[in-house]
């Protein structure tokens, strides 16, 4: 479904679910929920056309379809929110793997992230450019790997060791994409900053599943026109992405360089656990106030372990 709101449109996808314990399940089983984006930026309805809304729609509605189905059949929150996410990933529509931006060298570099609430794992990649599914990789490093964050070759390197399909990196260019890094550098070399329409347009997702596991994971094609290996909030523990099932689980979308600095995804979940805030008012007290006040533009979806679900975005939509 979709709702409106003063800010523009929001693409607005939540499935949850609450069951008796079966056979299939332990006595702790609860409610589900999912929770996904598609970006925030300055998608406005009125600037789309039925057919485009109907794609944007259809494809979210797969993603966020896919990932509530694993979690009814008892899957991790893990696995619904890598699986929502790679359909995401494979769609021009939006700015991960496929269809992602240009850097201003017309190549693209990719950055995702993975954290699940339980255990604090995390793991992330940044700067690759060859490796189908950045989230699948991610998931490899954080649960193949002593560490939490790979970049560039050797990442693809660690990627290979794994198995991951590789492909040039070329299959990730569209036609739109490169449009925008033509206009991103036409104002570039005018004087002018890059429009928020070429800065955004990250995916992600949160899940809660049956046994109480929150996840989050953030997968983008980072900025336009980007230069000398810039990397965003996405791939990075705590601004872009955080779960933890003491609080909350986030994924971030908007300008990367002010999530990095207000720690947004982390920041938000330290207010539900220290600040006994909950859900809506910590995420709304982040994106609308710190956020918004230091010029930062974007916004969040974060999940807690009631199933309650907040979106909020200070952008013209998400």
């Amino acid at each position: 479904m979709y709702r409106h709101c003063k800010l523009g449109l929001v693409l607005l996808f939540l499935v949850a679910s609450v069951g008796a314990p079966s056979a299939l399940h332990s006595a702790e089983s609860q409610a589900t929920a999912i929770a996904i984006h598609g970006g925030a930026g300055t998608i406005r309805r009125e600037n789309l056309t039925p057919e485009a809304e109907a794609r944007l729609v259809a494809k979210l509605t797969e993603a966020v379809t896919a990932g509530h189905k694993l979690l009814l059949n008892g899957a991790s929150s893990l696995d619904a929110v890598v699986t929502a996410i790679q359909i995401l990933e494979a769609s021009p529509l939006f700015n991960a793997g496929v269809g992602a931006v240009y850097t201003w060298d017309e190549k693209h570099e990719l950055d995702a992230s993975l954290m699940v609430g339980h255990t604090l794992q995390a793991g992330a990649v940044a700067g690759v450019r060859t490796v189908q599914s950045p989230i699948a990789l991610a998931r490899e490093v954080m649960l193949h790997s002593s560490h939490v964050l790979l970049a560039g070759r050797g990442a693809e390197a660690f990627a290979v060791s794994r198995g991951l399909p590789q492909i040039s990196n070329e299959t990730f260019s569209t036609p739109t994409r490169l449009q925008q890094l033509q206009r991103a550098k036409a104002r570039e070399n005018a004087g002018l900053s890059h429009s928020l329409a070429d800065r955004v347009g990250t995916v992600g997702a949160v899940a809660l599943d049956r046994h109480g596991g929150l996840a989050a994971g953030t997968s983008t094609g980072g900025m336009t026109a980007k230069r000398w290996g810039r990397v965003g909030d996405s791939p990075l523990i705590g601004a872009g992405t955080y779960a933890d099932n003491r609080s909350c689980a986030v994924s971030a979308t908007g300008h990367g360089e002010y999530f990095i600095r207000y720690n947004v995804a982390a920041n938000i979940c330290a207010r539900v656990r220290f600040g006994g805030e909950d859900i809506t008012t910590a995420a709304q007290a982040v994106i609308q106030g710190e956020l918004l006040e230091a010029g930062g533009t974007g916004g969040v979806i974060a999940l807690d372990p009631a199933g309650n679900i907040a979106m909020p975005f200070n952008t013209p939509g998400m």
